[in-house]
């Protein structure tokens, strides 16, 4: 089993930083504010031969349990109580404060294996500050710069033993060739390109380990409270402030025997509302959560449900190529839920008629009404997304529709469409083949994406249609 590594301390002494160091990617935001980190994150960690799980945590505040520090502080205490070692991380610049006195008491009282570190304790000065660690009675302090990748070989060798008693007594080696088998944490990178080569032969790829389902939505719509619904615990820090949740989490779990990754992320105001950096920072996170997701779950408040903004957010999911799910969330605070329902679909009908059928899911977050069928949904949408029809079918259906609705004409000659494939799947993407197809209007073009929708059962999901131009040697008015 992996040792679990939790790296705590008081805000803004480089905890998100060291992170970011151990798991070798810029997962979690750094930013010279303090208190960016908000809930416990997980990543697997490469330090030498030994790979391990490490939980980046929220800066450990002196607050009452029912205040925004002081549910922070609850999170981390969980991340102390679940790891085999604590990285008690100290500013060594800014020396010991009463503060670092106060939370190494917490550390020690959890009866954890505790590795005090010393970070930014770069050139001879760093060194010197860093003995100040003496004065916690945790022993040496070890320093490091998280930032410069400095001081990573003494932590290597403050947790090489730790981690062969965990495995029981085991060699480093044994270890090492134990811990490989684990899986990574990072996003699947699955963007849609269009290539140069003979797309028509690209084969479908394969099933993902795990179904990325990002949960988006502006501030304060639910999201953090529907990912802990759906988990069954408290994994997320929820509240009334808006704006809790400021990077994306990534979580893994399972639903009837699917592997998914489930990711909260902080919540999208308009981009002329957004002032302060940390939030454009936690908007771009977002966004590439958005980029890398199989299946995007909007969270609406069914109270104030689809405005400017949450369009705007539709259509980016759109535009990406995600398979997009609307969730009205606070269902049961809704009163008149017939006039409620139908004014959300025939809004969504009119501004989002490029993925037209997207699934509306109306839901409680707060009393789990509507979740089971929220996952049916997230699967049933995902396997629309991965969907190959064969082209003996496609081409089939071709001859009928043009059949019934030509082609227009361009300089008095009809538009020849020949032939057409689907090229690839997430999302189901044709390339059609015709002359002069760049000629082809674009009123015709969503004519036969509709088509395609309707007769192959392709809803809620976008469709790309690939114009592929086809040229007769014999023809005079080649162009």
């Amino acid at each position: 089993m992996s040792l679990t590594v939790a790296i705590v301390g008081r805000p803004n002494v480089g905890k998100s930083t060291l992170f970011n160091r151990l798991i070798r990617k810029r997962l979690a935001i750094v930013d010279d504010t303090p208190g960016v980190t908000r809930d416990r994150r997980y990543g697997e960690a490469h330090l030498g031969n030994l790979t391990f799980t490490v939980i980046d945590t929220a800066g450990l505040e002196e607050g009452i349990d029912d205040s925004l520090e002081g549910r922070m502080r609850q999170q981390t205490e969980a991340a102390i109580a679940e790891s085999d070692v604590t990285l008690l991380v100290f500013d060594a610049r800014a020396g010991i404060t009463p503060m670092d006195e106060h939370f190494a008491r917490i550390v020690r009282k959890a009866k954890r294996p505790v590795i005090l570190i010393a970070n930014k304790a770069e050139g001879r000065a760093g060194l010197a500050a860093a003995q100040e660690g003496f004065s916690l009675g945790l022993g040496t302090p070890l320093p490091l710069s998280a930032e410069h990748g400095e001081g990573l070989g003494d932590l290597y060798d403050a947790l090489e033993p730790i981690a062969v008693k965990k495995a029981g007594q085991k060699s480093a080696a044994h270890l090492d060739a134990e811990l490989e088998e684990v899986a990574p944490l990072d996003l699947e990178e699955d963007k849609w390109q269009e290539g140069d080569g003979d797309e028509d032969v690209v084969e479908a790829p394969p099933a993902p380990k795990h179904l990325q389902l990002a949960i988006v939505g502006r501030p304060n719509v639910g999201k953090s409270t529907l990912v802990n619904a759906l988990l069954g615990e408290n994994r997320l820090l929820t509240g009334p402030e808006a704006g809790i949740t400021r990077d994306s989490i990534a979580i893994d779990w399972s639903w009837k025997g699917q592997a998914i990754r489930l990711i909260d992320t902080a919540g999208l105001r308009r981009h002329s509302r957004v002032t302060e950096k940390l939030e454009r920072l936690s908007g771009a996170d977002t966004r590439r959560a958005i980029q890398y997701a199989h299946v995007v779950v909007l969270v609406l408040d069914a109270n104030d449900m689809l405005e400017k903004q949450d369009l705007t957010i539709a259509r980016q999911v759109v535009e990406e190529g995600r398979a997009l799910i609307i969730a009205a969330n606070k269902w049961d605070s809704i009163e008149d839920k017939n006039a409620a329902i139908k004014k959300l679909n025939e809004r969504i009908d009119w501004s989002l008629p490029q993925a037209k059928g997207i699934p509306v899911m109306t839901v409680s977050a707060m009393t789990e009404r509507g979740l089971d069928k929220l996952m049916a949904t997230v699967l049933d949408i995902y396997a629309t997304w991965n969907r190959r029809v064969s082209t003996a079918k496609l081409n089939r259906w071709l001859s009928e529709v043009t059949a019934m609705h030509p082609p227009p004409l361009v300089s008095g000659r009809r538009i020849k469409i020949r032939y057409i494939t689907q090229i690839k799947t997430r999302p189901p993407t044709f390339a059609l083949f015709a002359s002069k197809a760049d000629e082809l209007p674009d009123s015709y073009h969503r004519y036969l994406v509709k088509s395609l929708r309707d007769v192959f059962n392709l809803p809620g999901t976008p469709i790309r249609l690939i114009m592929r131009r086809t040229d007769n040697p014999y023809d005079s008015e080649r162009d």
